[in-house]
């Protein structure tokens, strides 16, 4: 099947021409390659990753995020990366409930896609399919992540901006975490900013984030009340255009080259297949995980 035909109609804002693109890139379907290496050179389209540990709220920003853009008048493509089912690997909350009023607005685009048990929480290919997103004319593009483990250090190598939403209840994740988050956020959002002991909260992550050196900004917002979304908003912009920097963009461009090539190289190795192998090795009394290895590493 022929990509070129789907792709110009994506370029038309073609609903279904933009599905069946991401399709083919999804699956790695025939032509999928050849699609990706047509994308335009130089896309300037940012793309924001949202992420944060569940129950953070950030579906509902998101929505809110998506109403200020389109009132605003631009166009807007979102990924939501969902769990997936650990049966048919598909996307358990693709319905996206929060989101239903943008899925048939002209100015939005959004797409849930299943994590597939990728360890990180992200699709395999939300790195190519956000790429494609950007080449068309949008004039943001989204992501917003599962929120479990790794994705919120996963989402740094794939967006422009990175997102970090946190709730005040979030203390004893900041201390865990605080190393990691200060290494991958762009903008950190203190959401459900109106319960108690907000404002400690807020002061002492201020605090991190002056200490890190670099002087995050930390946004409060109520979301579901709407509250400090165009502040949000405008801090993604200010970061934006520090993105500009060539340092910086060239070690985007490299954490996303090192990605690709490495899921190539993977890519003919099964994880089934290596189970079997170790099933049938594993009782032997000479097993060693080390020699096991080398057979793949030739």
């Amino acid at each position: 099947m022929h990509w070129k035909p789907y792709y110009d109609r994506a370029k038309q804002h073609d609903v279904r021409g933009i599905a069946r693109c991401i399709t083919l890139i999804e699956n790695e379907a025939e032509g999928s390659a050849d699609l990706l290496r047509a994308l335009p050179a130089g896309g300037t389209v940012p793309v924001i990753g949202i992420t944060g540990p569940p129950g953070a709220g950030k579906s509902t920003l998101t929505d809110k995020l998506i109403g200020h853009y389109v009132e605003a008048g631009k166009r807007v493509a979102v990924l939501c990366v969902d769990p997936s089912s650990p049966f048919h690997l598909g996307a358990l909350l693709g319905d996206r409930i929060r989101m239903s009023d943008w899925y048939t607005h002209p100015q939005v685009y959004i797409r849930s896609l299943a994590s597939r048990g990728a360890l990180g929480g992200l699709h395999p290919h939300t790195l190519e399919i956000a790429d494609f997103l950007g080449s068309l004319a949008f004039d943001v593009v989204i992501i917003e992540t599962v929120g479990v483990g790794q994705s919120e250090i996963e989402i740094a190598g794939l967006a422009d901006i990175t997102v970090v939403v946190l709730v005040p209840e979030a203390g004893d994740e900041i201390q865990t975490m605080k190393a990691g988050l200060m290494e991958i956020a762009d903008v950190f959002v203190v959401n459900k900013a109106d319960r108690p002991d907000a404002l400690t909260f807020i002061h002492h992550l201020e605090s991190l984030a002056h200490a890190s050196g670099k002087n995050l900004p930390v946004i409060r917002t109520v979301a579901t009340e709407k509250q400090g979304i165009g502040e949000l908003a405008a801090a993604i912009g200010q970061q934006q255009q520090q993105q500009q920097i060539p340092a910086r963009k060239k070690i985007l461009l490299t954490e996303k080259a090192w990605r690709l090539i490495t899921e190539a190289r993977m890519k003919d190795l099964s994880k089934a297949d290596m189970a079997d192998a170790i099933g049938l090795q594993m009782n032997r009394n000479d097993f060693n995980l080390y020699r096991f290895i080398d057979q793949y590493n030739h």
